[in-house]
């Protein structure tokens, strides 16, 4: 049943995003991984790679040198749709460059807390 955006649900779902948004800037490999699904359904398609399953997943980050490119978050949108599955959409610019961005993400909540299962990220053409 379709829960939509409990006030509840939005905020334990806006705290995940902060938390990975901070892990992310910080290049914070361990907590990354821990916020991401560590099972082979996870998908998470980024600018330039196709990764499928935690596994690879977790050894881009750690092949990544520097981590993410810096950025300046414009807008996020969150989306509940039950208790434990929501949607997290963020609009940004990288600081290098200027170039704007989009990231989605799909984040489940199970016993180690709410995780991100499916992933995107994308530039918009300069």
């Amino acid at each position: 049943m379709i829960t939509f955006n409990t006030p509840e649900t939005v905020a334990a779902l806006t705290e995940a995003s902060d938390r990975y948004e901070h892990a992310l800037a910080t290049n914070d490999i361990t907590a990354l991984d821990a916020l991401f699904h560590d099972g082979p359904h996870v998908v998470r398609y980024g600018v330039t790679e196709c990764l499928y399953g935690g596994a690879e997943i977790a050894a881009f980050r750690r092949a990544r040198t520097g981590g993410a490119p810096p950025r300046t978050n414009l807008r996020r949108e969150i989306t509940t749709l039950t208790p434990d599955i929501g949607c997290v959409n963020i609009e940004f610019e990288r600081q290098s460059d200027g170039r704007r961005g989009r990231q989605s993400q799909t984040w489940m909540q199970d016993e180690h807390g709410w995780r991100v299962i499916s992933a995107h990220v994308s530039l918009l053409p300069a």
